[in-house]
C-alpha cells in the first residue's frame, strides 16, 4: 500500500510544471548578480554553478561574471588549475574590473606575463580600481619587469596620487613618505606627513568598521578575539601603524595568493630574487636586487616605502639589528666556542 501511495504521489508531483522554472531569465541573472556580488569566499559562488543546468547556464552570463565580488577570486595557490583561470579569463571579457586587476597581477608575478599582466592591470586602472593603480605605481618605481633604468617616479607618483584620491590607504600612506623624503616629486615634509596621519585615520576607521561587523556577527560571545589585533606582534589594541601603533592591515586576495604561490614554490624564483617582507604584500622581485634594502640590518627588503613603514611597526622593529652589532656577536660567539672547545681539550 505504502508503495502504490509513492507511486501516486509521484504522479501528480511530475506532472505539476516546476515553479523555479516558470521564473523569467531576467529575473534569475539579477538574483543571480546580486549573490555573486555579495559571495564571501568561492564556493558560495561555485556551488550555484553545480545546483543545476539552468543555474549553470546562467551564472556565466556577462551581466552575472560582471558583477563577481573579489572575494570569489580568492582562490588557494594549491587549488589554482585551467578552470580557475578560465573562469577568471571569462569574468575578463564581462567587463569585471577585479578580474582583471587579479588575473593581471597573477600573470605579471606568478605566470611571469609581464605585458599581459600589466595590460590587464592598466584596463583595470583605465575604470578608477585603485588597488591596480597602487600596484602600477609600485611598478613605476621599481622599474618592475624590466631594468633600472626603466623607472618611472613621477609616473608612480601620479598613480599614487589617483589611487589615494580614491581612498585606498597604502597609496595614501606611499605617496605621504614620496612628499616627505622628495622621491618623485618636490620635497614638501609638512603635507607629507598630513598624509600620512590621514592614512592611518583610514586604516583605523576601516579596522574599527570590520570590528563592529565582526561583534554584530558573533554577538554571542561574551570576549572580543584579540588575536585579531595581534598579527603576530603581540599587541593587545587596535592602534595606528606609523605612529607606534599597529592595525592589522587589509589584504587583498591576490596578495594572499602571491604569497602563498612563492611559499609553495609552485614557481621557483630565480636566484637572487627575494620577496617583499611584508607580511599582507607578497610581490616577488623581477631583478636581483630590485627592492629597498634595509638600511640598518639589510636583512629584509621592501616594494615600496608604504610596505616597509607597515612592517616596521608590525614586526620588523622588534628584530631589526645593525650589522655591526651582528658582527661583534658572531665574532664574539666565536671566541666563546673557541674557549669551551679548549676547555673541554
Amino acid at each position: 500500500m505504502s508503495q502504490r501511495k509513492r507511486q501516486r504521489t509521484s504522479r501528480k508531483c511530475s506532472g505539476k510544471s516546476d515553479l523555479f522554472d516558470g521564473l523569467p531569465d531576467d529575473l534569475v541573472i539579477s538574483i543571480l548578480s546580486k549573490l555573486a556580488s555579495s559571495a564571501s569566499s568561492p564556493p558560495d559562488f561555485i556551488n550555484i554553478l553545480l545546483t543545476c543546468k539552468r543555474l549553470n547556464h546562467l551564472a556565466v552570463h556577462p551581466l552575472v561574471l560582471s558583477k563577481v565580488c573579489c572575494k570569489v577570486f580568492a582562490v588557494k595557490a594549491r587549488n589554482w588549475c585551467d578552470s580557475v583561470h578560465r573562469l577568471l579569463k571569462q569574468c575578463v571579457k564581462a567587463g569585471n574590473v577585479e578580474a582583471c586587476y587579479t588575473l593581471g597581477m597573477i600573470q605579471f608575478y606568478c605566470l611571469q606575463n609581464r605585458r599581459g599582466g600589466a595590460s590587464l592591470m592598466a584596463k583595470a586602472a583605465i575604470k578608477s580600481h585603485a588597488p591596480a593603480l597602487y600596484s602600477l605605481a609600485v611598478i613605476q618605481f621599481n622599474g618592475s619587469g624590466g631594468s633600472k633604468n626603466e623607472k618611472d617616479l613621477r609616473a608612480g607618483v601620479a598613480l599614487c596620487a589617483r589611487a589615494s584620491f580614491l581612498g585606498h590607504v597604502d597609496a595614501l600612506r606611499e605617496l605621504g613618505h614620496c612628499l616627505q623624503d622628495g622621491y618623485g616629486v618636490r620635497q614638501h615634509v609638512a603635507e607629507g606627513r598630513r598624509l600620512l596621519i590621514h592614512a592611518n585615520a583610514r586604516e583605523l576607521a576601516s579596522s574599527l568598521n570590520e570590528l563592529v561587523q565582526r561583534k554584530t556577527q558573533q554577538q554571542h560571545h561574551r570576549r572580543l578575539n584579540y588575536h585579531y589585533y595581534n598579527f603576530k606582534t603581540g599587541s593587545s589594541c587596535p592602534l595606528l601603524s606609523d605612529f607606534g601603533c599597529n592595525v592589522p592591515p587589509e589584504v587583498h586576495p591576490v596578495n594572499s595568493f602571491l604569497k602563498e604561490w612563492f611559499k609553495l614554490e609552485v614557481v621557483e624564483l630565480a636566484q637572487g630574487l627575494r620577496l617583499c617582507s611584508h607580511e599582507g604584500c607578497g610581490r616577488p622581485e623581477t631583478r636581483a636586487h630590485e627592492f629597498r634594502r634595509c638600511s640598518v640590518c639589510g636583512m629584509v627588503n621592501y616594494c615600496s616605502r608604504g610596505c616597509q613603514a607597515l612592517d616596521w611597526k608590525l614586526r620588523h622593529k622588534v628584530e631589526c639589528t645593525p650589522i655591526e652589532r651582528m658582527l661583534e656577536e658572531g665574532i664574539g660567539g666565536g671566541r666563546e666556542r673557541e674557549e669551551v672547545a679548549e676547555a673541554e681539550e
